[in-house]
């Protein structure tokens, strides 16, 4: 155990926040779980779940551990590489439109073979947040003007947008936000970062414009988010009132201590309560003491992403973190403000906790690429620290040389006449004398 310790690099804090969240989401998707298994008819076993989740998230772990060892340059060329390739994987998702338990779900893709289904977006979103960290860090040594940062950082960043916006509007949303972050922090003009949120914003109107005036023309999940983010602001009734009322049911029944681990009594109402809900599962079971407690380790975890920018050398590193790692935790609070009705229902997960398909995978890929940048600079701290080692005992032997060269001769001379053991005067004399 201690070996496998010693081999994980990069900020410990990290690994032990992502572990600890890890394992506390096998008590909640395992109780969670037992609405699928009762919707699905699977005999009343929800081990299966379980283990589903387990090979996930030590396949999630094994993905850390690999992606981490990588240097961090090297996802600069990978996302000029990946951008296309998502467009298309994209793309093809939005218009393949697959159905999911009855419903259609043109935001997954399902991987042949061993069908297990996969979130495009999730994977369009970390290698846009790379591209934009590459090209901002790249920017602060060559200007660039704003025309030349349209077509080569805005016109991928929506292109991507476009693609994800009409199946999932919250991610979109999201990317976009979390986007203009990396691109203040990227000192980039904030005049110029005003003037693309304005044509962003006057983009979507212009799409939910047409997307009402043609709803065959575009997927039914456009007409989800409308009537969602509709009734959310105009108190209408909704076919999410019933998801709402059983989550505040089920907060109002936590208390402060919670009902006990496997106890909740609103998973067998509550629609998606492994996934998208499980924080309202979490709070009825663990009370409002089990329900901070997963907030404290989400902001103690953005607390060590900050201090890596801190401590990151180089502008990628320091952007790379921001865009990896600021957006893991913002879904964690749109996820708990969804639960609390702060937010309209988005459908975004609760990272680390949530059960689901490969999305769990992203979040691990992400988790990986920060821990490579805080092991390399884990690494120059240890090379610095030998080197002022080396230059400290060089230091040592060069005053004590000098000590020794500047000793008088005299006292050299004193210690051989002590040392000299030859005879000096004639030894015949006394004999004359005698004489």
């Amino acid at each position: 155990m201690k070996q496998i310790i010693n081999s994980l690099k990069g900020d410990k804090v990290i690994w032990a926040f992502v572990a600890l969240l890890a394992l506390f989401s096998f008590m909640s998707v395992f109780s969670a779980s037992s609405n699928l298994v009762y919707l699905k008819k699977d005999n009343g076993n929800a081990l299966s779940y379980l283990f589903k989740h387990a090979v996930l998230v030590f396949v999630g772990f094994f993905i850390i551990f690999q992606v981490h060892k990588i240097h961090y340059n090297r996802f600069k060329a990978l996302s000029i590489i990946l951008l296309p390739v998502v467009w298309i994987l994209l793309a093809y998702t939005l218009f393949k439109g697959t159905i999911i338990d009855g419903a259609n779900a043109s935001r997954w893709l399902k991987v042949p073979i061993i069908g297990i289904t996969f979130q495009t977006s999730a994977l369009a979103s970390i290698v846009l947040y790379v591209y934009v960290a590459k090209y901002l860090a790249k920017s602060r040594d060559v200007a660039h003007t704003f025309k030349q940062s349209l077509i080569e950082l805005w016109l991928p960043v929506f292109i991507t947008l476009a693609l994800i916006l009409p199946a999932n509007f919250s991610t979109a949303a999201l990317i976009f936000a979390m986007v203009s972050m990396i691109a203040f922090v990227g000192k980039y003009p904030l005049r110029y970062i005003g003037t693309i949120i304005g044509a962003g914003v006057l983009a979507l109107l212009f799409f939910g414009l047409v997307a009402k005036a043609f709803p065959d023309a575009f997927p039914n999940r456009v007409d989800t988010w409308i009537s969602r983010v509709e009734n959310f602001t105009t108190d209408k009734p909704g076919e999410d009132d019933y998801q709402i009322e059983k989550v505040k049911i089920a907060i109002a029944s936590g208390g402060i201590y919670g009902l006990g681990p496997g106890k909740s009594i609103q998973k067998n109402f509550l629609p998606q309560s492994s996934s998208d809900f499980i924080f309202a599962i979490i709070v009825e079971e663990y009370g409002l003491v089990g329900a901070l407690t997963v907030i404290s380790v989400y902001l103690l975890l953005f607390i060590r992403f900050v201090i890596g920018v801190q401590k990151a050398s180089t502008p990628f590193g320091k952007l790379l973190i921001v865009g990896l790692g600021f957006p893991l935790t913002f879904q964690a609070i749109i996820n708990m403000a969804v639960a609390v009705e702060l937010l309209p229902v988005t459908g975004q997960t609760l990272p680390l906790i949530s059960s689901g398909g490969t999305s769990v995978w992203m979040t691990c890929v992400a988790i990986g690429m920060i821990l490579s940048v805080t092991r390399k600079e884990d690494e120059i701290a240890e090379v610095q620290k030998e080197k002022e080692l080396r230059e400290e005992a060089l230091q040592k032997l060069i005053d004590k040389q000098i000590q020794e060269d500047a000793m008088p001769i005299t006292n050299l001379e004193s210690e051989n006449d002590a040392d000299d053991f030859s005879i000096s005067e004639n030894p015949m004399a006394a004999v004359k004398n005698k004489l």
